[in-house]
């Protein structure tokens, strides 16, 4: 078992920035390739960006490339998300994932294939 409890959220203007925080805790946190997910308004949830279990390999949807970084530090067992230029939408309810089944490298973006969720952080953008 491993439990997510995600943290940062909050209300920005267009053009600002947030850094969202997600704590791991339960088994090994290395174990685990982690994702962030996303959830607005009416609509299905989405793929954010993915972080491998060395978090040497990440992955992005196109809405966000070049503007959110997914990092991690293992000896923290936290993973984050530092979101620049941030757009109105962008905003969502954000959830963080654990991923048991991948490989060190390894990175989805498949909802699916996430085995453990955060309860999420809202994350409102204005114009």
């Amino acid at each position: 078992q491993v439990q997510l409890v995600e943290s940062g959220g909050g209300s920005v203007q267009a053009g600002g920035f947030l850094r969202l925080s997600c704590a791991a805790s339960g088994r090994a946190f290395s174990n685990y390739a982690m994702g962030w997910f996303r959830q607005a308004p009416g609509k299905a949830r989405e793929f954010v960006a993915a972080i491998s279990r060395s978090g040497g390999s990440t992955g992005y949807a196109d809405s966000v490339k070049g503007r959110f970084t997914v990092s991690r530090a293992n000896f923290k067992n936290a993973v984050y998300l530092q979101m620049n230029s941030l757009k109105p939408e962008d905003t969502a309810v954000y959830y963080c994932a654990a991923d048991g089944q991948r490989l060190w490298e390894g990175t989805t973006s498949r909802e699916g294939e996430y085995d453990y969720w955060g309860q999420g952080t809202q994350v409102t953008v204005s114009s």
